[in-house]
């Protein structure tokens, strides 16, 4: 197989690890539950974002950014992003002053 395929690369080891794979399995695709379990998406984490994300929404001039939304509840400030824009679907903005250009 490895001289059919000799522009992809393979190894002896890898072949025989995927064929291993499909004898043990019936399958090529990718085990459940493999890789790292994703510790700070849980359900009790995208609650707590929610609700300070949401509470704005009634009282204007009362947003939090997403460095207080860390601060306050403990998660990374890249999990509470990936929190509003995967779970929430929401877009985060960051607040920026306008430059004032003069044609003159």
């Amino acid at each position: 197989m490895r001289t059919k395929f000799s522009d992809k690369g393979w190894t002896a080891s890898s072949i025989n690890r995927l064929l291993k794979k499909f004898r043990d399995t019936d399958t090529m695709d990718r085990r459940q539950g493999g890789g790292r379990p994703r510790s700070g998406l849980t359900d009790e984490n995208i609650d707590q974002v929610n609700n300070m994300v949401l509470s704005q929404e009634d009282q204007p001039r009362t947003h939090s950014t997403v460095r207080d939304i860390s601060w306050k509840t403990g998660i990374p400030k890249s999990s509470v992003v990936r929190i509003i824009r995967k779970d929430l679907q929401l877009k985060c903005f960051k607040r920026r002053t306008a430059l004032l250009v003069s044609y003159f």
